[in-house]
């Protein structure tokens, strides 16, 4: 197994907490600053549901990404849950990363953010992502934080930056200013050959979630959960056993599709996709399973990786 090395010289080291408004960009751009997939990316908002860490080592150093779920309003134990990942992730890191999405207006969650930062002792970066949307509203929120310092008669320094998560330039200047905030360590944090260390559990489930959430869009926002249950592994192929969780039984049916053609689109999508990460040829089994309020059972959602200790 790989060793963090030793380096010969101090090498710029962090671990970078990535937070803000849900939907506002941050699983793309933590995908873009890793130069890998390693968090889903969907249209809908609130995918990201456990915090996941990204590794980008490069000949500047190491930057560690905590990528969590976008802070909302929460109207069950799951979305409690992740309010609280998301505000526990912005402490123990050495750089805050609140991403705002610039091409709408502030929102009130946005506000929420601003104001925590006025009290965050590490650096803090506004990244105002989406500057590729037209158009984009950089004054509104430059404007909200300036009333917010107003306001609370505190004054702190914020490093803005302008991003675009969507194409491959759009994240070096916010590399670089990282690098800049980042200490100075004699050892990197992790081994230089990964990209992240979230749970490969974790990481088929998700996987196997965003198809879904591709294909059925709207259909079931947030009430759909998938568990990996079991992976049997040989040297050159493994069999993923998983289930999908809905709440009715009228769920069942759209997850299934006519003639369980949905289920079938899913693992044509995920199998290759899965199969191109680990190396290994992977079959999915998909079991759908009815279990009401699954989004308020703790030890289920312990399971899927989304309860820890705390």
């Amino acid at each position: 197994m790989s060793t963090a090395p030793t380096a010969t010289c101090p090498r710029k080291c962090a671990i970078v907490g990535i937070v803000g408004r849900t939907n506002s960009g941050k699983s793309t751009l933590l995908n873009r600053l890793v130069g890998e997939k390693v968090s889903i990316v969907s249209p809908v908002a609130q995918t990201t549901r456990n915090t996941v860490r990204g590794i980008l080592t490069d000949d500047k150093g190491q930057l560690v990404f905590l990528d969590t779920p976008g802070l909302h309003k929460s109207q069950s134990t799951l979305g409690t849950l992740m309010n609280r990942m998301a505000r526990q992730a912005s402490a123990g890191v050495d750089i805050l990363l609140v991403v705002f999405d610039g091409g709408c207006r502030p929102h009130l969650e946005d506000d929420g953010w601003m104001r925590h930062a006025l009290h965050v002792e590490q650096p803090v970066v506004f990244a105002l992502n989406k500057s590729d949307q037209a158009p984009f509203y950089e004054n509104a929120f430059k404007e909200l934080w300036q009333l917010i310092q107003t306001e609370k008669q505190l004054q702190r320094e914020v490093f803005w930056i302008t991003t675009s998560a969507i194409h491959p330039a759009g994240a070096v200047g916010l590399v670089d200013l990282l690098y800049t905030l980042a200490p100075l360590s004699q050892t990197y944090l992790f081994p230089e050959d990964i990209v992240t260390d979230y749970p490969r559990k974790l990481a088929i489930a998700d996987v196997i979630r965003e198809k879904f959430l591709a294909r059925l869009h709207d259909e079931l926002p947030h009430e759909l959960g998938v568990k990996v249950d079991q992976i049997d592994e040989t040297p050159t192929a493994w069999t993923v056993s998983a289930t999908v969780y809905v709440n009715r039984a009228s769920q069942k049916g759209i997850v299934i599709g006519p003639k369980g053609r949905t289920l079938k689109y899913v693992k044509q999508c995920a199998e290759p996709e899965l199969s191109d990460i680990f190396g290994v040829k992977v079959r999915l089994e998909l079991w759908v399973k009815i279990e009401k309020e699954w989004m308020k059972n703790f030890w289920l959602l312990q399971q899927m990786g989304y309860a820890g200790e705390h």
